[in-house]
């Protein structure tokens, strides 16, 4: 695909700025990352960030052919490489982005979904209901990008602001559309999505996670909630006259602050329950009754409200899912919410979310014709955990038996409370490594069992009077989870969880290829054999 090329001028017009150098030399790549420039053409951002100083790999930026630096302090480059010097690196390095991609959010339309759990599983599903509904969408997450061919890898959930742009360019130029996007807090509290211009925003959730970035509870919240503010930045699109939308979760007690940010944006409101809840009358909503969930999965009828009264001609559709578990009730309404925002009837979400075939690692299940039940799931955070758990106990005719760990570099809060919910909600956890980072794995396991132990309780584990583990510690992954698999009896569901569609392992030094579901499944075949 031929990438698009302007002056440096151009691509400043309106950015706050102080040039030293050439305004009309031309510029055909972005980076932040010194090891990436690929050449002459290349505008180099230097990021602050909380381990590195991007100014301190300008010399190299400008080895590799880098004809322009962005920086936010004085720095001395070779003659005729033009420095932009701005306030904010990574602000400038958006709008700067959005200019030499040609604004290419204008050209579609972006729904971005925002909150703790979800994100994932929701935008999969509008993406597969708006290409069901005919329109081609494209798709940013946790588990890569579909931009111009098939799902693709990424390294955060919501890229760097270049990037994203550089995504919704090729979307845009191969033909798509529609875009669904997660909106991490991460994303949205470093700027990366503040020069999209959103059509509907989405609310799933607040749960417990991110505080080592963010601080507090409250400063999450207003994270997610500014993403709202966002819906109101561009205005209307031309040629797009339907108002900007959010969609907002009924359910959770937060949902407030989200309300009240998408009205200072003067956005239309859709709110949606899965427990029956009905908020202001005057707003759209979606509801659901006659909830049924099982193994193998899920019904319920969707109620949509226009205002004070049932909407005409659609009447209540019933919605049925192979997707497990009553949180993907709430999931799939608030695809469903954001799918009515873009036009598409109920009945037709409906339709395509009974043919939606499941997002790999949400709830997936690893089946060698064993007589117990083993999923993978993604869940690494508190409120994730407990969800899963909960999911597993109503599906399991015998005992729950969970593998978890914990991420390293990450916050720490949240372990001994994942260590206390294993301990309450799993007849049977080990705690292994999961991502240990530049943290030793042991001491990680040591947090997460500080939730969990009890007055008879070691650091390595804790058995009951029978001899039956009730929680141990088994840092290699790999053996934690044939442990959990030997453990296992008829009935049983085993609960692999925190790296779902994950396929490596990140250690201090190295990364590693590592697929739960590969391990369990070996496991299962060993077992198998042995039997």
């Amino acid at each position: 695909m031929t990438m698009p090329k302007s002056s440096l001028g151009n691509l400043l017009r309106s950015v706050p700025h102080e040039l030293s150098g050439d305004p009309n030399i031309e510029i055909s790549s972005l980076s932040y990352d010194s090891r990436k420039v690929d050449g002459p053409g290349t505008l180099f951002a230097a990021f602050v960030g909380a381990r590195a100083d991007g100014h301190r790999f300008i010399g190299e930026a400008v080895r590799r052919g880098a004809v322009a630096v962005l920086v936010s302090k004085p720095v001395e480059v070779p003659e005729g490489v033009c420095v932009v010097k701005v306030d904010d690196t990574r602000l400038a390095l958006a709008e700067i982005a959005r200019a030499l991609y040609d604004d290419p959010s204008s050209k579609l339309v972006c729904t971005g979904v925002t909150g703790t759990k979800g994100k994932t599983t929701t935008t999969f599903l509008l993406s597969h209901i708006m290409n069901a509904s005919g329109w081609a969408s494209g798709l940013v997450g946790t588990m890569g990008h579909i931009a111009g061919g098939d799902l693709e890898p990424g390294v955060n959930t919501t890229p760097e602001a270049a990037d994203l742009q550089g995504l919704l360019y090729e979307m845009a130029k191969a033909g798509r559309t529609h875009v669904a996007v997660e909106a991490s807090s991460h994303g949205i509290a470093l700027g990366r999505v503040a020069q999209v211009d959103w059509d509907v925003g989405v609310f799933t959730n607040i749960g417990h996670d991110h505080l080592d970035f963010h601080g507090t509870m409250e400063n999450y919240v207003e994270a997610k909630a500014s993403f709202f503010r966002l819906l109101g930045r561009f205005g209307a699109k031309p040629s797009k006259p339907w108002p900007k939308v959010a969609v907002i979760n009924l359910d959770d007690p937060r949902y407030p602050a989200m309300a009240d940010a998408a009205q200072e944006a003067k956005t239309d409101v859709i709110t949606y329950s899965a427990a029956g809840n009905r908020g202001n009358p005057s707003c759209r909503h979606l509801g659901a009754t006659d909830v049924v969930t099982g193994g193998k999965g899920m019904s319920y009828v969707a109620h949509w409200f226009e205002g004070d009264s049932a909407s005409s001609g659609t009447g209540p559709v019933e919605v049925r899912s192979s997707l497990v578990g009553g949180f993907n009730v709430s999931n799939s309404l608030a695809a469903i919410g954001a799918a009515l925002a873009l036009g598409v009837a109920l009945e037709d979400a409906a339709r395509a979310v009974a043919a939606f075939p499941g997002v790999p690692g949400r709830f997936e299940a690893v089946d060698e014709g064993q007589d117990f039940a083993v999923i993978v799931d993604y869940a690494h955070t508190p409120d994730s955990l407990a969800n899963v758990l909960k999911t597993a106990r109503g599906i399991a005719r015998g005992r729950v038996i969970c593998v978890f760990g914990c991420g390293g570099d990450r916050d720490r809060s949240k372990r001994p409370l994942m260590g206390k919910i294993a301990q309450t909600m799993a007849d049977y956890s080990i705690v292994t490594s999961d991502n240990p980072r530049s943290e030793d794995p042991a001491d990680i396991a040591k947090e997460i069992a500080r939730g969990m132990w009890g007055s008879e309780a070691t650091p390595t584990g804790f058995a009951d009077g029978d001899g039956q583990g009730i929680w141990k510690i088994i840092l290699d992954r790999r053996e934690a989870i044939y442990e959990g698999i030997r453990s296992t009896r008829p009935g049983d569901v085993l609960i692999i969880a925190g790296k779902g569609h994950e396929t490596y392992q990140i250690f201090h030094d190295r990364r590693v290829h590592f697929d739960d579901r590969e391990e369990a499944r070996a496991a299962l075949r060993e077992l198998k054999m042995d039997a």
